[in-house]
């Protein structure tokens, strides 16, 4: 058995992990050594104790590293071990990296030069605009977008990337044969064609609530920064901000409304000392030297609100706007809406730079937007 086998075989036993694996490297000289030592060598192992010990020699003989990798081969995938040169690098360097990857999709070596993106899964429609714009913006910047396939954040974060036409990698909570969320089937199949879906869970492990907030550090770790757009106090998009925090990653978050229950856990990081972002030069300012020199004039030229999306209410206001800057009442009337509906869609408008307020309650259209799209 091989190293590499010998990660893979050691990925498929239950309660083991990154963390004791290495202790259990550590202790018996080499991976493969772990499946010849006896049970009094492993119960010494910090972490180990006698009842994994007695696993481990129960099921190290039941992990068969090859058949797995012809199940994965059969699903056009492809496990990559820790000892393997295509292993990402700035996963290597995190506490507790995954033995093993089970890879749908290419990894190359421009993945180090990440970003992750994240957030909740019941975003608003502040929040999937926000998001599908940065990743369009990063992947027009030659950069790699990473998110989890999540419904909400992470779905518009995937597909700005893609429209970028740009890589981006999606980290499952589940085995790569047990695709959770099962309707974001299709775009994980994009995915792999312009990057990769990744998972370090053995195939046929379904989504539980454990394996979600264990992902997360695997979001982080592939990643330079981690942005987090949405997120309630108790989301596992925090977790994924806590993880970057432990890992020496820097974390930006979004603000929102005060008053929406989606922004308390981005505002709650940027109390906390996260970097406040409202535009992608404060990503792009932090890692000014990693963007390839043949995208940096396409990142000065980015138009910051590229294709946002707007609802019908929003759509009228710009179009009451198109001819002139309004007053609010004036704007109301013209829009055909309700004062405090306008109020609360000003400031959604104003967060995407869609519009921008003048001296005495005067709105006015962002500038440049004119020109760029008809209302």
């Amino acid at each position: 058995m091989t190293s590499r086998e010998a990660y893979i075989a050691l990925n498929m036993i239950d309660q083991l992990g990154p963390v004791r694996v290495r202790a259990l490297v550590e202790a018996c000289g080499a991976p493969e050594a772990v499946f010849q030592a006896g049970y009094d060598d492993l119960v010494r192992v910090k972490g180990i104790g006698a009842e994994l010990a007695r696993g481990i020699v129960t099921r190290r003989g039941q992990a068969d590293p090859a058949a797995e990798e012809k199940k994965a081969a059969r699903l056009g995938a492809r496990i990559v071990a820790f000892p393997d040169d295509d292993y990402p690098e700035l996963l290597k360097q995190i506490h507790d990296p995954p033995l093993a990857l089970y890879v749908l999709g290419t990894l190359e070596k421009k993945d180090r030069h990440a970003i992750a993106l994240v957030g909740t899964r019941r975003a608003t429609h502040y929040g999937l605009s926000v998001a599908d714009r940065l990743a369009y913006q990063l992947a027009r910047c030659g950069l790699v977008v990473v998110s989890g396939l999540a419904r909400g954040i992470d779905t518009a974060a995937h597909r700005g990337a893609l429209k970028g036409g740009g890589r981006t990698l999606a980290v499952l909570g589940s085995a790569l044969d047990t695709l959770y969320p099962p309707e974001n089937a299709e775009l994980a199949r994009q995915i792999a064609a312009q990057g990769a879906v990744l998972s370090e869970y053995t195939l046929g492990r379904e989504a539980d609530r454990t394996t979600f907030p264990y992902r997360n550090r695997v979001i982080s770790g592939l990643s330079l920064g981690t942005v987090i757009v949405e997120a309630d106090v108790g989301s596992g998009a925090l977790m994924t901000a806590d993880a970057a925090l432990e890992q020496g990653r820097s974390v930006f978050a979004v603000p929102g409304r005060i008053d929406s229950a989606a922004s308390r856990g981005a505002h709650r990081l940027i109390k906390a000392g996260a970097r406040l972002l409202d535009d992608v030069d404060d990503v792009l300012q932090e890692f000014e030297m990693l963007i390839p020199p043949e995208h940096r004039q396409k990142a000065d030229a980015l138009d910051p609100r590229p294709r946002v999306q707007l609802s019908p209410d929003e759509q009228a206001v710009v179009r009451a706007l198109y001819a002139e800057p309004l007053d609010v009442d004036t704007l109301a009337r013209r829009a055909g809406l309700a004062s405090a509906t306008l109020n609360a869609l000003l400031l959604g408008l104003e967060m995407k730079r869609v519009v921008r307020m003048l001296p005495g309650r005067v709105v006015a259209l962002a500038e440049g937007l004119k020109g760029k799209a008809e209302p």
